[in-house]
């Protein structure tokens, strides 16, 4: 088996390392002694109907001054011998969708891209998450001004957020007898242009925003709560939330066991699970993050984990 792994990401040079996940992934490849390669999504190309991409041999270390170095790049086809890592920060726009695109001519050539590329563009973070009633809080999508009025009377207390956004931007809040009302659907929306999602609130955001990690289809044993600053809506960390990790609650543990399978079956081999309370609101699957909170309260070796199901995949795939 080749053990080739490109990953394709934002700038590495722009990175935390303290806490970005996929040095964290890279690291732990590297320790497994696979290459690693570098791109960002400009590198991609198709040349004569094959995927290519502009790559960048890659060295990591566990330096926070010093986390990386780069070689001479070349020019490589994308096919069986390579596993392509797509760490892709949102938003999910047009560059993103093509590079998706030509990740699945790398697919169908016989790399393994994780996450499936066709996943990547049919599960779209929040949408995603209502193909999981049960696990959802009551919820409207629409663009509809009278409909998301109608919702927001029957529930009273409701969040307002686009479905392209990340890091909790664009979120909104409505209380009771809101006055704002009017001009933030009227924003969100773009005059009733753009479909949003409407979300009964859900009191136990207090205690944090859990994100619960998931590889091929099997939850992490810990999940990171993500508790928002004092005045703040939002428990995302890019929203000044702190993160406190915590084992999985029975709860938590039924809503991994109902969403694994879908993942598994997806081609979905590391996902994040974002829950409040006893509810599912996201299914984040573009570039999932807190490997390194939750490796540092309790050892969990995430990205060793991730590493050996890609490996089995690889292997199940080699000998099919």
């Amino acid at each position: 088996m080749q053990k080739h792994m490109l990953f394709v990401m934002d700038p590495i040079a722009n990175i935390n390392p303290k806490k970005d996940s996929s040095l964290a992934i890279a690291l732990a490849a590297q320790d497994a002694g696979w290459q690693l390669s570098y791109a960002e999504l400009s590198d991609l190309y198709l040349q004569n109907g094959e995927a290519w991409a502009l790559i960048t041999p890659l060295t990591v270390q566990q330096d926070d001054h010093h986390w990386f170095k780069l070689g001479e790049a070349y020019s490589l086809k994308l096919d069986d011998s390579l596993t392509i890592m797509m760490r892709k920060d949102p938003p999910f726009d047009s560059p993103f969708l093509y590079a998706t695109h030509i990740l699945q001519r790398a697919a169908n050539a016989g790399s393994l891209v994780v996450n499936n590329p066709q996943s990547l563009r049919d599960c779209n973070e929040k949408l995603f998450a209502t193909e999981f009633p049960d696990c959802c809080p009551p919820l409207m999508v629409s663009n509809n001004p009278i409909l998301l009025r109608d919702f927001y009377s029957q529930h009273k207390d409701v969040i307002f957020k686009p479905l392209d956004g990340m890091g909790g931007s664009g979120i909104f809040r409505c209380k009771p007898e809101d006055s704002n009302f009017a001009s933030i659907i009227e924003i969100l929306t773009n005059n009733s242009q753009d479909y949003i999602m409407a979300q009964k609130f859900i009191p136990a955001i207090d205690a944090g925003d859990k994100r619960i990690l998931m590889v091929d289809g099997v939850a992490i044993d810990y999940a990171l709560a993500r508790i928002p600053a004092k005045g703040e809506l939002r428990g995302n960390l890019a929203a000044g939330g702190t993160g406190v990790a915590q084992p999985l609650s029975q709860r938590d543990r039924e809503i991994a066991e109902r969403v694994g399978p879908t993942l598994k079956e997806k081609g979905l081999l590391f996902v994040g699970l974002d829950v409040i309370g006893d509810y599912l609101t996201e299914i984040n699957v573009t570039s999932p993050t807190c490997i390194k909170e939750i490796d540092k309260a309790y050892n969990t070796q995430i990205g060793s984990k991730l590493i050996h199901a890609i490996e089995r995949r690889r292997q199940l795939a080699s000998k099919s």
